[in-house]
């Protein structure tokens, strides 16, 4: 099984709502599943992980940085691509503090506009009472925070 790195992005705004992004599948391997994810992206060849991160933030939200910290998480998985192809995932994650949830998508590919269909910035608590099926489901822990303290 071949492996696909992927550096994923913490975007973080003032009051603590984190920016995902929803994917809905149709006409390919996946078909039919929909989900919240963070934005992100594989490390391209000759890129380490924050140079991806912070490419992946430009192309998928606008968003601007010339550094960034080190990750604050990683796991590694199987995962079917939308191609069929199945792979063994590893991500890293990088938190981005931001002072307001304007975001540009005019860096999408066509593939991403067919798939990501909404962005939402969310409140943790509002996230896990939704119902709605998100990726990382970790999501609280790489943020530092426990969900039972978000309550709003």
């Amino acid at each position: 099984m071949r492996t696909r790195s992927s550096a994923r992005l913490l975007i973080i705004d003032p009051q603590q709502h984190i920016l995902l992004f929803r994917f809905s599948h149709q006409g390919d391997a996946l078909d039919g599943q929909r989900y919240w994810a963070t934005p992100g992206g594989a490390v391209e060849e000759n890129e380490n992980w924050k140079q991806a991160a912070l490419r992946e933030l430009f192309e998928e939200t606008g968003i601007t940085r010339t550094e960034l910290d080190d990750a604050v998480g990683y796991r590694e998985f199987e995962m079917q691509l939308p191609s069929g192809d199945w792979v063994l995932a590893q991500e890293q994650y990088f938190k981005v503090h931001v002072g307001e949830q304007e975001i540009a998508t005019s860096g999408w590919t066509a593939h991403e506009r067919r798939v990501m269909t909404d962005f939402r910035w969310w409140n943790l608590q509002q996230l896990e009472d939704s119902g709605e099926r998100y990726f990382p489901e970790n999501l609280a822990i790489l943020l530092g925070k426990e969900t039972h303290s978000l309550r709003s």
